[in-house]
């Protein structure tokens, strides 16, 4: 039985970051020639000036790629999500937090793997959806983290007029 490659493939997708260097050298002597002809060579293919182009770029920036998942097999009541960049910090106060839901049967996190920058989550209820705990415990999470920080810089701010006096 032939073993398959859990290598990623090379894609044809240009990272964001790439150079003019990265490019292969026949697009690099196309964009060369275009701007010695004196024409403002449109090497982005949209047809658009420098204006245009940076507004674009800003909108590009305010693009965030889903970072939360639903993991297939789950339904209403009992479901799995992935997390990417997340890790034991969000796992566990998110585990915490979805717990005291009076409607949570079970949560639990794992992280797959150690190189792998992800985290899942188990979240089934008695009642409601597992999308529903899920919401209502990262808005729990958010208002316990600005408790918690309004209290440290109040705590902080005091202490540096106490030192200042």
């Amino acid at each position: 039985m032939a073993s398959r490659s859990r290598r990623k493939q090379p894609t044809d997708e240009v990272p964001e970051d790439a150079e003019m260097a990265d490019a292969p050298t026949t697009v690099q002597d196309e964009v060369e020639e275009g701007a010695e002809a004196g024409d403002d060579a449109d090497i982005t293919g949209d047809g658009a000036d420098g204006e245009a182009e940076g507004a674009e770029d800003e909108e590009e920036e305010e693009e965030e790629t889903q970072r939360v998942r639903l993991l297939p097999g789950s339904t209403p009541s009992a479901a799995s999500f992935e997390f990417l960049e997340e890790g034991h910090t969000m796992g566990n106060a998110l585990r915490f937090i979805i717990m005291k839901n009076p409607d949570v049967e079970f949560c639990a996190y794992a992280i797959p793997h150690p190189s792998e920058a992800k985290m899942n989550i188990r979240i089934q209820t008695y009642e409601g959806t597992a999308i529903e705990a899920l919401e209502k415990g990262l808005r729990d999470l958010q208002d316990l983290c600005d408790v918690v920080g309004e209290k440290y810089w109040d705590a902080r701010n005091q202490y540096v007029e106490a030192a200042e006096a």
